[in-house]
């Protein structure tokens, strides 16, 4: 194996399956180094370089470069086999990063391919150079494909597995909804209208806010379209997933009215220090705030980053009253504290718990170390709370099912019923 013909296997490998010269070069290196060393002892340290201009090899042993003569004769009795196979390992592992680095660009990107086969749930897509999958979890919900359906996604993630690629699909992910909206709708895709905000249960309802620096674009109408022409293509590639199309406002006390559509708010309290939101509705506008199995209001904190708490006045005036009375209990704490307290969002002693003693120390007045008994108080009335909470819903199931049920520490047929601590 000579110079010229190096160089003309590198450059049939390089054109042939798209892998870098360097590449190839240390693959065949690695291959002459394999098959040279069974003819030397393992004491002796040996080194192949492959000049990438000339093509000429040259083998160094404990330093020296082996006279080309007798490297022409070496390489001669290399056995081909041994060679041909690290080529091929080599050449398989660089096929596999190249493909490796081309679809971890592609992360987060629509894709489309054709389904080849369904393996219990699991869809096996047929891509442009390799198979990907889609499995179940990630797929919406009431979705069934079959053998040659054409189907879109994102790619979710890119793994390594042996020689192989491994590439995974999503149709769930919130990004699969913003590739869709750059699809359909030109404004978007221009960057005219920007998406800010996805918030997504698949399968049943999406929230996607909206904003534009072009006061005269109306942007949730550019996405809807005319009379939901670009919207409707969007929900039928989603199997008829709602989507509620919101207007971003960097003020929160915008915002969060807007997620909450369709319901009409009255008023939104900010609690800073908790990362909460008080909203306040009228009794007819509660259960539409919330929504079926709470799903509203759910999608609503996602999209604005929030916590948020929908209740009617009567219930915040009736929680406030509960919490102060709650807070003057724990020692230390006076009604104005309890109050201060209370004004700043927090309503029970799980909320309690978790603020930082700076913030109280600050807040209160107190020594550290009052305002460190404060904290331990609370949180051990919240776990106390916690254990009382899920004992008697126990209760409430073994009721619903037939069962009896006692109080902690009582006796059923003779057995010992241990109380929750």
């Amino acid at each position: 194996m000579n110079g010229n013909e190096i160089l003309r296997i590198v450059d049939a490998i390089h054109r042939d399956k798209a892998i870098d010269s360097d590449v190839v070069f240390e693959g065949i290196e690695q291959a002459i180094l394999s098959a040279a060393r069974k003819h030397f002892s393992e004491d002796e340290q040996l080194e192949v370089r492959i000049d990438r201009a000339t093509g000429e090899p040259s083998l160094i042993c404990d330093g020296r470069a082996l006279e080309p003569e007798l490297l022409g004769d070496l390489l001669g009795r290399i056995s081909a086999q041994t060679a041909k196979q690290v080529m091929i390992q080599k050449i398989r592992e660089a096929e596999r990063d190249a493909l490796y680095d081309e679809y971890l660009d592609l992360r987060s990107q629509l894709i489309s391919g054709q389904v080849t086969r369904v393996d219990r749930g699991t869809v096996i897509v047929k891509l442009d150079k390799i198979e990907a999958i889609l499995p179940r979890s990630e797929q919406i919900r009431k979705e069934n494909f079959r053998t040659g359906d054409r189907v879109r996604a994102i790619v979710l993630d890119v793994r390594k597995a042996g020689s192989r690629v491994r590439v995974i699909l999503s149709r769930t992910h919130p990004d699969f909804v913003r590739r869709l909206f750059e699809i359909e709708i030109p404004e978007v895709n221009d960057r005219v209208i920007e998406v800010r905000s996805i918030a997504r249960e698949a399968g049943n309802r999406s929230k996607v806010a909206v904003s534009c620096a072009d006061t005269t674009i109306d942007c949730v109408g550019a996405c809807v379209g005319v009379r939901g022409a670009r919207i409707r293509g969007i929900v039928d590639e989603l199997a008829g997933e709602r989507i509620d199309i919101v207007r971003w406002n960097d003020s929160l006390t915008i915002l969060v009215p807007n997620a909450l559509q369709p319901a009409e708010v009255e008023d939104v309290i900010l609690c800073p220090m908790l990362g909460k939101v008080i909203v306040l509705v009228r009794d007819d506008q509660l259960s539409l705030a919330i929504g079926k199995f709470g799903q509203n209001v759910r999608l609503a904190s996602k999209l604005v980053g929030w916590d948020i708490n929908v209740m009617t006045q009567v219930q915040l005036d009736a929680q406030l009253d509960k919490s102060i009375e709650a807070f003057c209990v724990v020692p230390e704490v006076t009604s104005e504290l309890a109050e201060s307290l209370v004004s700043q969002g927090f309503f029970t002693f799980d909320d309690l718990s978790v603020i930082e003693p700076e913030q109280l120390v600050e807040m209160s007045g107190l020594s550290a170390a009052d305002c460190d008994r404060i904290i331990e108080y609370a949180d051990r009335e919240s776990a106390r709370l916690e254990v009382e909470e899920r004992y008697q819903a126990e209760q409430r199931k073994l009721g619903a099912l037939g069962g009896t049920a006692v109080p902690a520490g009582g006796k059923v047929g003779g057995s010992q019923v241990a109380e929750e601590t």
